[in-house]
């Protein structure tokens, strides 16, 4: 069984950022959600283990409280 990997793993954390918030820079909000829920659901699918997931899942809702 796979363990979401929580450490640093980015080869290049700052250009990703930098590709993130130049894909939203001109859409609208609406379209910045649709943008992000495609992406996620992208990884997603890369990702494929569904313990992975739903441990992502629920350490990013922790986050937000």
């Amino acid at each position: 069984m796979s363990k979401l990997i929580t450490d640093n793993h980015f080869s290049d954390a700052d250009a990703f950022y930098a590709s993130l918030t130049d894909a939203h820079r001109e859409l609208t909000p609406e379209d910045s959600e649709r943008l992000n829920a495609r992406l996620i659901l992208l990884l997603a699918n890369h990702i494929g283990d569904k313990q992975v997931l739903f441990e992502a899942l629920d350490i990013a809702a922790q986050l937000e409280q």
